[in-house]
C-alpha cells in the first residue's frame, strides 16, 4: 500500500505541480497562532512556574523556609538545583513566546491591541531574568530559529537602560495602549480581563520597582516623582496584577499536586520565625503551621542550610501553611501588587527621592499586605509592634515588604541584595564559605549549547561565581 501511495503522489506532483503547496498544507495545523491563546499561555505558564520556583528555591535564598533534605541548594550550592533552582528555561521559553505576540502585534493591524501588554510582559520577565543572573542573552535572544541559536550576552546595564530594554519597553508599552484606537478587545488576558488601564497601572508600578532597583546607579528622583504625582499605579488590592490558583487540579498551586513528601521537605526558617515572633505578627498562622510536638500551638523555625546527614525531626519544626497545599484557592500567582508598590514608594520617600509621607505609605503597605494574606490587622500593630519609628525606618520598610512577598522568594532575596534587609543569617552548613550568594549561576546547558558566549560571560563573573555582584549592586 505504501508503494501505491507513493506512485499516486508522484503522479500528482508531475501533473499538478502548481497545486503542490495547497495539497501539502495541513489544514489542521495552523501556520500562525492566535495571540490571545499565546498571551494566556505566557501569563499562566510564567506565573505558575515561577510561583513554584519562588516557593522551592527563592524561599530558601530569601530565608523564608528551610529544606530538610535534597538541600544542596539551601546550603548554597546553587549549581546543583534539586526540587527547584533552575528558572533559566522558564524565562527563555516565555520570553520567546511573548516575542511572537509582539511580532504579530506589529505585523497585523488586527492584533495591534496586543503590543502594549507584550512589551510590558517583556520588560517584566527580562528584568526578572537579569536581576537573578546579571548579564544574559537578550538582544539576540527570543528569535527561535530565525536568527542565531548562540546569542551573545548583553550587560545588565544595557538590558535595563538601552533602546529595547526594560524601561524603553515599559514606556513604549504604555504609549501603545494610550494610542490604541481600535475596537478589537484584548483577549487571553488573565491578569486584567482585557482592561488596558490595568496594564498601564501595572507598567507604572513596575517602573517604580525598577527605578528603585537601579537607584544606586542613576538619578531616578524626577522620574519617580512624576509617577507618584500622577498616581496611575497599582493602588489597591483590587488592581493587583495576579491570577488565582484553585483548590483542585489542574490549576492548583504546584505543591498541591506533588507528593506530600515534597511539601514536607520545607519548614519555617529561623530567620522568618524570629522576625514574625518579634513583631507578634499573626500572619505566622497563615504562612506556617504549629510544629507537631508543640504543646501550646507554638511555632519553631530551623536555621537554613543544615547538613542533612545530621538528621532532624520534622515534628520539631513548623511546616508551611495549608494555603500552599490544601487551600491553594486562597493563593495567587503574584506579578505585582499594591502593597509592594506602596513599600517601594515608602522607601523612595524615606530616602528623599520623592516628596511624600513615608510613614503613611508604609502603613498603607502593611494594611494591604494583611488584606492580601487574608489576616486581620491587630489594632496596635501599626502603633506598637511594627511602628514605623521603631528602630531603623528603612529596615522596617524592607522587612515588611519581605514578609508580604512570601510567595515571591526570589524577590525577597533580590531586595536583600540591594538593601541589606532584612538581616539574613549565616547558614548552618554552608557550601559557599559562609557567604550569602548575590547572583544565580548560569546553568550547565549554557556551557554546552552556547559555549563561546558562555565562556566570556563566565570569565566576567570570575568563573560563573555566585559571589559577584550584578550591575545595580556593584
Amino acid at each position: 500500500m505504501k508503494h501505491i501511495y507513493s506512485i499516486l503522489i508522484l503522479l500528482l506532483v508531475i501533473g499538478c505541480t502548481k497545486d503542490f503547496e495547497e495539497i501539502n498544507t495541513n489544514t489542521n495545523d495552523p501556520v500562525t497562532v492566535q495571540p490571545s491563546l499565546l498571551l494566556r499561555q505566557v501569563i499562566y505558564d510564567y506565573g505558575e512556574q515561577m510561583s513554584y520556583e519562588g516557593f522551592t528555591a527563592g524561599n530558601l535564598l530569601g530565608q523564608y523556609s528551610t529544606a530538610l533534605d535534597f538541600n544542596l541548594f539551601d546550603r548554597h550550592d546553587l549549581k546543583s538545583p534539586q526540587l527547584g533552582g533552575n528558572p533559566w528555561p522558564i524565562f527563555y521559553q516565555n520570553l520567546r513566546d511573548n516575542e511572537i505576540i509582539l511580532n504579530l502585534s506589529q505585523e497585523n493591524a488586527a492584533y495591534t491591541v496586543y503590543e502594549g501588554p507584550a512589551r510590558i510582559m517583556k520588560a517584566y520577565m527580562a528584568a526578572g531574568l537579569t536581576d537573578l543572573f546579571g548579564d544574559v542573552p537578550y538582544s539576540e535572544a527570543f528569535k527561535g530559529d530565525t536568527e542565531t541559536v548562540t546569542p551573545t550576552y548583553d550587560t545588565q546595564e544595557s538590558i535595563y537602560m538601552d533602546e529595547g530594554g526594560v524601561f524603553d519597553n515599559l514606556d513604549k508599552g504604555i504609549l501603545a495602549i494610550q494610542n490604541y484606537t481600535g475596537t478589537i478587545a484584548l483577549e487571553g488576558d488573565i491578569l486584567f480581563n482585557g482592561d488596558l488601564d490595568g496594564w498601564i497601572r501595572f507598567a507604572n508600578s513596575l517602573k517604580i520597582k525598577y527605578l528603585m532597583r537601579v537607584s544606586n546607579k542613576i538619578d531616578v528622583a524626577s522620574q519617580l516623582q512624576t509617577i507618584a504625582n500622577e498616581g496611575n499605579f497599582i493602588d489597591t488590592n483590587e488592581e493587583n496584577a495576579i491570577f488565582n490558583f484553585t483548590d483542585g487540579e489542574p490549576n492548583s498551586f504546584r505543591l498541591a499536586q506533588l507528593r506530600v513528601g515534597d511539601f514536607n521537605n520545607y519548614v519555617l526558617s529561623k530567620t522568618m520565625d524570629e522576625i514574625l515572633t518579634g513583631l507578634n505578627d499573626p500572619r505566622i498562622a497563615r504562612l506556617y503551621q504549629p510544629f507537631a510536638n508543640s504543646l501550646d500551638g507554638e511555632y519553631n523555625g530551623l536555621l537554613n542550610g543544615i547538613d542533612a546527614s545530621a538528621g532532624v525531626s520534622l515534628a520539631d519544626y513548623s511546616l508551611l501553611g495549608t494555603i500552599f497545599r490544601e487551600n491553594t484557592g486562597l493563593l495567587d500567582a503574584n506579578f505585582m501588587t499594591s502593597m509592594e508598590t506602596h513599600f517601594l514608594l515608602a522607601e523612595a520617600a524615606q530616602k528623599g527621592l520623592i516628596t511624600a509621607e513615608a510613614e503613611s505609605l508604609y502603613n498603607t503597605g502593611i494594611t494591604q499586605a494583611f488584606e492580601y494574606w487574608q489576616v486581620d490587622l491587630p489594632q496596635e500593630y501599626l502603633t506598637v509592634d511594627a511602628n514605623f519609628a521603631n528602630g531603623d525606618a528603612l529596615q522596617n520598610i524592607i522587612t515588611q515588604k519581605w514578609i508580604a512577598n512570601s510567595i515571591n522568594g526570589y524577590e525577597g532575596w533580590i531586595e536583600y541584595r540591594r538593601t541589606g534587609f532584612p538581616k539574613l543569617k549565616t547558614i548552618s552548613a554552608s557550601l559557599n564559605n559562609d557567604l550569602i550568594p548575590i547572583r544565580m549561576p548560569y546553568p550547565a546547558e549554557e556551557e554546552a549549547l552556547n559555549n563561546a558566549n558562555y565562556t566570556e560571560a563566565s570569565n566576567n563573573t570570575e568563573g560563573n561565581s555566585i559571589n559577584v555582584a550584578v550591575w545595580w549592586d556593584e
